[in-house]
């Protein structure tokens, strides 16, 4: 298995998939290759497109698996997968594999800037253009930096730690990861350092806001669903709450059938489900998994069908 990243919940995606040999499958998230190689091996008549906005991403699934007759591999944001498969002159798939959130060489590359636990530029793209953390964080008011904390890191420290970002930036330019997250750990109360390390939710934060994730997610699930062909599934790996609120709601939404009042005795809005459920709750990854990795902790995977109108 590629060490570039670890697949999370591989099998029981690849299961829930319900992967069609002569399908046509899309991994928006291909990441170090590891759920695209395992579709791939299913595929004999059909197609797989493997993509991903990281460009260190697409040479590790190209380094992996390389173009070839039945799959193609895609230098994009997953958001526009509707255009990237107009691009490609397909019409519909059979099934959305979107694996959200950082990868695990994104977070052992030290130089990529995502982690507080090595000195690093202070960057977090995923992709190599657009305004890094560091322009972030030297550009925006202290109430802009503490509301995408608060929202995005739900961090209850938020306006503290804002207050300390832009005292400090006035003294010296904040450009790496330890300088901010020293600023952070002595911008928060001393029992908010017993709990864990006081910069992984404002990391987590600026993450999220520097490479517009939830915006993604919320463009990504969308334009999935609409390609779907009937029968056709979505499978959503998300690792932390926000994540997990929207797609289940986006779920919810297509799985909604009628919405007359309860007393009407007969349906007048004629509005039928799009979707049905495949997994009633999230998936998680179970013992054998988390020892083996143990960043699946926080995994929860979501299958929806659609279903034919």
């Amino acid at each position: 298995m590629s060490q570039y990243h670890i697949p999370v919940l591989l099998h029981q995606t690849i299961e829930l998939l319900n992967i069609d040999p002569d399908g046509v499958y899309f991994d928006g998230t291909a990441g170090g290759g590891g759920h695209s190689a395992a579709i791939l091996e299913r595929i004999k008549g059909g197609l797989l497109i493997s993509n991903d906005r990281d460009p260190q991403a697409i040479a590790e699934v190209m380094r992996r698996l390389g173009q070839g007759e039945h799959n193609i591999i895609v230098h994009d944001e997953f958001g526009n997968i509707a255009s990237t498969l107009d691009r490609l002159g397909i019409d519909g798939v059979d099934g959305v594999l979107l694996d959200i959130g950082v990868s695990s060489h994104q977070l052992d590359c030290a130089e990529r800037g995502f982690s507080y636990h090595n000195d690093a530029p202070l960057d977090m793209r995923m992709a190599s253009d657009g305004p890094t953390a560091a322009d972030l964080v030297a550009e925006l008011s202290w109430q802009e930096l503490a509301a995408i904390f608060s929202r995005f890191g739900e961090e209850k420290h938020s306006v503290r730690i804002a207050k300390a970002i832009c005292r400090e930036r006035e003294n010296a330019p904040i450009l790496t990861t330890l300088q901010l997250a020293d600023i952070i750990r002595d911008a928060v109360p001393a029992a908010a350092r017993r709990d864990g390390h006081p910069a992984r939710k404002v990391f987590q934060a600026l993450r999220i806001a520097v490479n517009d994730e939830l915006g993604q997610l919320e463009r990504g699930l969308e334009a999935a669903f609409s390609r779907l062909r009937p029968n056709g599934r979505l499978a959503v790996i998300t690792f932390h709450s926000l994540e997990d609120r929207m797609v289940k709601q986006a779920m919810a939404e297509w799985c909604k059938g009628c919405t007359c009042p309860p007393d009407f005795p007969v349906c007048v809005c004629g509005k039928k489900p799009s979707a049905k459920l495949i997994t009633r709750k999230p998936v998680e990854a179970d013992e054998a998994e988390l020892e083996i990795n143990p960043r699946s902790r926080s995994a929860k995977l979501r299958v929806c069908e659609r279903l034919p109108d």
